[in-house]
Order: C-alpha cells, then structure tokens, then sequence
C-alpha cells in the first residue's frame, strides 16, 4: 500500500509542476483534466502527509522514553506516544478507504426513476412523498433538479415520475435509494383506522453521454403528440409531448414537461440514453454479484430495502439493519444519516473483500 502511496506523491507532485507552468493554460481541454486529476489525488496525499507526520511523532516518542530520566517528561512523552499511535491507527484506515476503487460514474449528475407500486392511491401519494423528499435532499445540498416526466393520479399522488438531479457526487450519495420502499400508515382515504401497506419503487440511474450509448435512429420511433394533464397555458394546444419507443428493448419515454417540441425532445433522449446505460451498469454488477457480495451499492432492483412506518415514527433500512426515529425529519429530506451508513457498510464489504483477495 505504501509504495503505491509514494508513488501518487510523485505523481501529485508532477501534477502540481505542470499546472504551474507558463504555458499550462494554452490547452484550457488538458489544463482541465490536469486540474481534475490534482483535485482526485489532493484527499489521498494530504491524509498520507498526516499519517507521516503522526508516524514521525510516534519514533520522536519512543525515542524520549528510552532516553528520558525525569518522570514528568516521561509521563508528557507517553500521552503524546498514545495520541500519535490513535491517530496513525485512524489514518491507516482512513488511507484504505482513499484507495478503494472509486466508481466511474460517482461525480455525475442522476436521474430518479419513482413508480407507485402495491396499494393504489396510496401508493402513489407514497410515492409523491419520496420526490419530495429528494428535492428537499437535492435542495439541502445545493443541488438543482428539473421534472423530466410525470403521470399524476388526480388525487395529488405520482403513478411514475422522473427527474434529473444536477450535483458534483449525486450518483455517490443516491445511488443506494435503488430498490423498493415500503410504507405503513393508515391512509387518508381509509376511514376505519386501520394500518396499510404500500410500495414504490425507485431507480437510480448515472446521467449518460452522448458518447456512453449509442442510438441508432433505425431502433427509435418519435411520436408527437399535445400533452395532457395540469401544465398551464399552451400545455394542450400545441404538439409539444414528446414519445420514444426503443424497439430493441421495449423501453418507451414519454416527456411533456416542457413548452417546446424540442426541449421535451431532448429531455426524453437524455432519459432513453440513462436507461439504456443503467442496463448495461446492472448487467455488469449482476457478473460481478456471483463473485462478490457487496451488493449495499448495487443490489436488486425488486429488493425492499426500506420501510417507512408512520404510527411509530420509524424508518428502517433493512440492507444495513439500521432504525432511526426520525420520519419527520427524514421525509423533509435528512437522509445522511441513513446514507452515512449505507456508504460506511458498503465501504467495510469492499474492504473485507479486498482483504481476502490479497491473503
């Protein structure tokens, strides 16, 4: 581990030379990537400059005790000795986790997939409740997120919707809230007070390129046609809603969020193209879940992973068996303490996995 530390020193250090140059700023393409490269590389050697410094000061220790007569000294020695040890214990493992393999698509924007599941009406105000939640989440952190589609139910609840959410590190944060969510509560619509329980299913997907999935224009059929539903003015008077049917996989996109013919066009391109990159992600995991188990990151889609139990105020995330008494708060978009935990759990798999690879 730590030749391979050394060696990203020297390679931080190169970096760090060639922005600086005079003429480094000629290429703005390869400045970036420069400049991309130093800001991925900064987190790794600025914690192995801490843990050489706590390693030093470990030896300095060492060295006063066996030299040390006077007792004050001596007692002075051993506390900076038992600091210096807990903190290269913390260092160490915090330079394990720097160098896990990061994935490729943790710093791009998502889009969220939500669908009402088992329980109707319920359902789908259920699944009303969870894209507010992720704005309030999106919004928290500075986030911006725009509606690519949605299909209403008349009663305020959301049969599907999908949007975009625009923020450096969305996929690494959001990308556990794949799966199904389960809530219990006793609906508005349920007039002898008993307990419900419905689902939703939500979908996290890597924003993709044009350069990640290719589409050919045989594969896709366009169909234009007037939105309908609440949109305001213009919503039903003119061909705006867009529909793309992609007959290799079945996949149909429907947009009518926007005024324009054209931005509805390209909002549900942007959709097609994610979905059929997610394809491609789960296909590769599922390859990869029959050598290994850390799936917290990337389990089944038809998997419960939490429930949402309204009388006693409870959410429980079931992939890490952990309970917090916080719905209130979480539903208005607090979700790091949950999604604190899922990184940490997914953090020590990978870990333990690496671990055992190398015995």
């Amino acid at each position: 581990m730590f030749d391979r530390l050394d060696d990203l020193v020297k390679r931080y250090e190169e970096l760090m030379k060639l922005i600086s140059s005079p003429d480094a700023a000629m290429d703005p393409q390869r400045f970036q990537k420069l400049m991309k490269d130093q800001a991925d590389l900064a987190p790794i050697v600025d914690t192995y400059r801490e843990y050489r410094q706590a390693c030093e000061d470990e030896a300095a220790s060492l060295q006063i005790l066996e030299e040390e007569k006077d007792e004050e000294m001596r007692e002075m020695a051993k506390e900076e000795l038992s600091d210096a040890r807990e903190r290269t214990e913390r260092l160490a493992g915090e330079l394990k986790i720097l160098l896990l393999p990061k994935d490729p698509n943790d710093e791009r924007n998502v889009i969220v997939e939500i669908r009402a599941g088992a329980g109707g009406d319920e359902a789908a105000l259920f699944a009303a409740e969870l894209y507010r939640m992720y704005i309030h989440y999106a919004d928290s952190r500075g986030w911006k997120s725009e509606m690519v589609n949605l299909s209403e139910n008349g009663l305020g609840g959301f049969k599907e919707v999908d949007f975009m959410i625009r923020g450096k590190g969305a996929y690494s944060r959001l990308r556990y809230e794949s799966g199904v969510h389960r809530v219990q509560r006793v609906p508005v619509t349920e007039s002898g007070g008993r307990i419900h329980t419905s689902t939703a299913t939500v979908a996290i997907m890597p924003e993709a390129e044009e350069v990640d999935v290719r589409i050919d224009e045989k594969d896709i059929r366009i169909d234009v046609m007037r939105a309908s539903g609440n949109g305001g003015q213009c919503v039903n008077t003119t061909d705006s809603a867009v529909r793309l049917t992609h007959f290799p996989t079945g996949i149909v996109i429907y947009s009518q969020t926007e005024k324009s013919q054209i931005q509805n066009r390209a909002k549900a391109f942007a959709l097609l193209r994610s979905k059929l990159y997610d394809l491609e992600l789960q296909k590769k995991q599922s390859e990869e879940a029959a050598n290994r188990r850390s799936q917290i990151g990337t389990g089944d889609r038809s998997e419960k992973i939490r429930t949402y139990n309204f009388p006693q105020g409870r959410i429980t995330d079931h992939r890490i068996k952990k309970t917090i008494y916080k719905i209130d708060q979480f539903m208005n978009g607090d979700l790091d303490e949950i999604l604190d935990s899922l990184i940490a759990a997914d953090q020590a798999e990978k870990l333990a996995q690496m671990n055992s690879e190398s015995v």
